[in-house]
């Protein structure tokens, strides 16, 4: 993503002064960036591009709050609001419910779970379905930081930047997501 010859802080300021060309350069030049988290935040009702809309739109709103700081990037801005966006829509989303029937093999992988003893079939695509399916019934913040953390491998120090929470924060909620989302395995009716 990182182009060695575009220079995003005098992109930003261009764009802060109403520049059109440099608004379009900025979106090209963060849009992997902004696409990779939307994708792993998604709310079911929203696509993709929904999502992306939402946060350039929301980017372009706030982007007089954004200071130029060495230490924060404007790329940590851009993901931390994007976070934040898909969060939002989680809630809104966790608001309306809504019904998800799994397929067999989700439903094979959740009966796995469950028993504990029996192994799950190889099935990746099931595997998702599942995970998916449980941190859908989980609060948004639970959801997130789940994901973050564990299907994404990020550190606690990157979900600290992304999120805004402490670290010692990220490590309680992980904990906490963690022993609800046992409970739900534990819940969750056999098929």
């Amino acid at each position: 993503m990182a182009d060695p010859g575009f220079d995003m802080a005098a992109c930003v300021r261009r764009v802060g002064d109403g520049d059109q060309d440099a608004a379009q350069a900025l979106v090209v030049h963060t849009r992997a960036l902004v696409l990779k988290l939307v994708r792993a935040h998604r709310a079911a009702t929203h696509s993709d591009d929904d999502l992306l809309q939402e946060v350039y739109l929301t980017m372009f709103a706030r982007l007089h709050r954004y200071e130029a700081r060495a230490q924060v990037p404007f790329e940590h801005w851009l993901a931390r609001l994007a976070v934040n966006v898909c969060r939002d829509a989680l809630r809104a989303e966790r608001s309306r419910p809504r019904l998800q029937s799994l397929s067999p093999a989700a439903a094979d992988q959740l009966a796995a779970l469950q028993d504990g003893a029996r192994r799950p079939a190889d099935d990746a695509e099931a595997a998702r379905e599942a995970v998916d399916a449980l941190l859908g019934r989980l609060a948004p913040d639970d959801r997130l930081v789940l994901t973050l953390l564990d299907l994404e491998q990020r550190s606690v120090a990157e979900i600290s930047a992304l999120t805004g929470w402490s670290r010692p924060l990220v490590k309680v909620r992980a904990i906490r997501a963690r022993l609800r989302l046992r409970a739900l395995v534990g819940r969750e009716p056999r098929p």
